[in-house]
């Protein structure tokens, strides 16, 4: 059964396993959470597609293990399953790379891919149990200049030690970020503007709501929920206006012309844009909107995955503004989930959403592709701030 008070996967720590087939993945993941969550087999390539498994573990709290399919498979398949392995890069926090043979040239690939994601790597000999593990780190020591720990996943020897070099590796100041904790402070009081049409989900507030709202309790902060036609009511109510407004983007203009002057506006998908990704890259992509016209070519990202709705602000919204704005024939094309071109340079500007669903290290390694390729990359609300005129006059 669903726990609906998990920590969402995309606020975890995400931990990739990396490693030959049969070099003992599964077990690892089953050994650090102590659990049998991962399919465990002699057969090598058991693992075919990424697993994710969400745990909480003592001194590393919420995370996800991501086992791999083991990085020599071989055939048409096995370089499809590889592949996959390779789309977990830009998620991973923290990897953990499995060594079974003497010949590391795949390992030594797989190494300089995770350091150019500026992933940090535990280097790590299983199987200690059946063979003295001792030759084996003393050669990645010296050709690798890594320091492995020695690791049985049967008797879990050496267990505790990775456990406790997780916990070394962890990003600095992670877990740390607040989504509000820049714009607010102890005691203040804040407005939440959220429209409940088609597009809100029925009996229920989406994610990032839901989230900003906790963050606010956490800073011990006043927050007053309201729809846009009962926002006017609410101001009335209140003896003095709020410290913070915070809106749905697609609210923005409605929302700005009805706050007051001594409150601070800004929406949910600008406060992810921070939270997420990065606030600055998504205001400088946003000027790129000026040198938009018909045949400019406009890709947005959505993280989540849905059947698209009458008022939906990435698929239906914002494409009818631009097109209106800069052209009817102008080329729009939405993706999402995992899907994201491999060729970004055919894009005159990339808008992504709040990006609620990935965890920040995949949201920033999609932003360094855009800049990589020099195309201007914005989210949802930077971009409807301003094309509504108003970026300049809310709170980033």
């Amino acid at each position: 059964m669903n726990n609906l008070n998990q920590t969402p996967n995309a606020n975890r720590l995400h931990i990739a396993i990396y490693g030959r087939r049969n070099s003992g993945k599964s077990s690892l993941i089953n050994a650090l959470t102590n659990q049998q969550v991962a399919l465990v087999s002699d057969i090598a390539g058991t693992t075919t597609d990424p697993v994710y498994k969400a745990m909480e573990v003592r001194g590393l709290g919420a995370c996800v293990f991501i086992d791999t399919a083991g990085f020599d498979d071989e055939g048409a398949l096995g370089e499809l399953r590889m592949q996959k392995t390779r789309e977990t890069l830009p998620k991973a926090d923290i990897a953990i790379m499995l060594f079974s043979d003497t010949d590391f040239s795949l390992e030594k690939s797989w190494l300089e891919a995770l350091k150019s994601s500026g992933v940090p790597v535990i280097a790590v000999v299983n199987k200690s149990d059946l063979q003295d593990p001792a030759p084996l780190m003393e050669r990645i020591r010296t050709e690798l200049s890594l320091s492995p720990l020695a690791v049985s996943a049967v008797d879990r020897t050496g267990i505790p030690a990775l456990l406790a070099e997780l916990t070394r590796a962890l990003p600095e100041g992670y877990g740390a970020e607040s989504i509000t904790g820049r714009l607010v402070k102890d005691g203040d009081v804040v407005m939440l503007v959220m429209p409940q049409d088609s597009e809100a989900p029925k009996g229920r507030l989406i994610l990032p709501q839901v989230q900003t709202i906790r963050d606010l309790l956490d800073n011990r902060c006043i927050s007053i929920n309201v729809t846009p036609d009962t926002m006017e009511g609410a101001l009335a109510a209140l003896k003095a206006p709020p410290d913070l407004i915070i809106t749905d983007s697609q609210a923005f203009k409605t929302v700005y012309e009805k706050a007051p002057k001594e409150s601070k506006l800004t929406s949910f998908s600008v406060l992810f844009a921070a939270y997420k990704g990065d606030l600055d890259a998504y205001v400088r992509g946003a000027q790129a909107v000026e040198r938009l016209n018909s045949q400019s070519h406009v890709l947005i990202a959505e993280a989540c995955t849905h059947a698209p709705l009458s008022e939906d602000i990435g698929r239906v919204k914002i494409p009818n503004l631009l097109r209106k704005k800069y052209g009817k024939d102008m080329d729009i094309q939405v993706v999402s989930g995992a899907d994201f071109p491999d060729d970004l340079t055919p894009y005159d500007l990339i808008v992504h959403c709040g990006g609620c669903m990935f965890n920040r290290k995949y949201l920033l390694s999609r932003i360094a592709r855009a800049e990589e390729a020099q195309v201007p990359i914005t989210n949802y609300g930077v971009l409807l701030a301003k094309l509504n005129g108003i970026l300049d006059s809310i709170t980033l």
